[in-house]
Parts: structure tokens; sequence; C-alpha cells
């Protein structure tokens, strides 16, 4: 399990999840006790901003795309599950 204890103040905490903005287009999502889940990019396509979820698999030492949203409320939501 990845903890970051060193991770700035939380942006927002919701339904078990907190997110921690790393720049203007990426969110690094953890659970209250610091265990990392993984990131929230934001894109610009041709329709407008897009972002894209991605866990953390962290015995792979990879990123597991979960899918592209249109929102960052609908991205945040594949967290909790």
């Amino acid at each position: 399990m990845t903890t970051l204890d060193f991770a700035g103040p939380a942006q927002s905490i919701r339904s078990g999840i907190v997110t921690v903005q790393l720049n203007d287009d990426l969110w690094r999502i953890t659970r209250p006790d610091g265990e990392v889940l993984g990131y929230v990019h934001r894109w610009m396509s041709a329709a407008g901003a897009r972002y894209q979820a991605k866990r953390m698999l962290q015995r792979q030492r990879r990123f597991l795309p979960l899918g592209d949203f249109w929102t960052i409320d609908d991205a945040l939501d594949i967290f909790r599950f």
C-alpha cells in the first residue's frame, strides 16, 4: 500500500475519498488514511474539457485507465467502487 503522509492539504473529501490538486490539470485521489487510489487528469478534446480517471495498481506498478468523463464529479465517482 502506498501511503503519503507528506501530501499537502486536501482540496475536498467526499464519499470516502480525498482529492489533492497537484497542478492545474492533475488530481491525486486517496482514501482519508492516505492510501493512493489513483489520479484524475484533465485534458482538452475538440468538444471541450474531459477528465480521465486512472486507478493505481500498486502491486503491478502501473495504472489502469477507468474511462474518460465530461465532469470531474463523474470521474471521482468511479473511485468509490
